[in-house]
């Protein structure tokens, strides 16, 4: 959103969530990039509703979810790009959802990933402003360390289409234990 790129960091303000995953980048990041068939598997329970509208893999992809804070449901819409990509891939808001989450995924010496997940938020002023900034840290820093464990979680277990795509679909090919 040009509107957010061009405020100042006294108007924004960052929350950030890092954790190390004992997978490779390339699998890891996969989770992250893959709207269609992966993503939603890594989203906190806040997060529902995950739908592509376009695309659905990496840069190009717009989507559209709900989220739930404070008792609050909302939804929002993002556009998907890739500054760096295999690496680094960048949600930013669409409409009046300014807020701009980057997935940040490094590689660490002998295996394994380094991932961030950070987001830029518009910084309201006054006291009212200094409470919500507060109170959104504490609460995106928790939602996004379980977001991290999801995505360890999934990263580590076996790739289902994998075992699915070895298993032989005609009952031709299956070895017969008839003697």
């Amino acid at each position: 959103m040009e509107a957010m790129q061009q405020l100042s960091s006294n108007q924004t303000y960052r929350v950030a969530a890092s954790a190390r995953i004992d997978s490779a980048p390339a699998r890891v990041y996969c989770f992250i990039a893959d709207y269609q068939n992966k993503h939603a598997r890594i989203l906190p329970s806040q997060f529902t509703g995950l739908t592509v509208e376009r695309g659905g893999v990496g840069a190009g992809t717009i989507i559209a979810f709900q989220m739930r804070a404070f008792g609050i449901a909302r939804t929002a819409r993002a556009a998907i790009t890739e500054p760096a990509p295999g690496r680094v891939l960048v949600e930013t808001g669409l409409e009046d959802f300014e807020a701009v989450t980057t997935f940040t995924v490094d590689p660490l010496p002998g295996g394994g990933s380094e991932v961030t997940i950070s987001t830029i938020l518009p910084a309201k002023t006054g006291i009212g402003g200094a409470i919500e900034r507060f109170v959104t840290t504490r609460y995106l820093r928790r939602l996004y360390s379980r977001e991290l464990a999801l995505l360890a979680q999934c990263a580590a277990a076996p790739d289902v289409a994998a075992k699915k795509s070895r298993t032989p679909k005609d009952p031709a090919q299956v070895p017969s234990t008839n003697l």
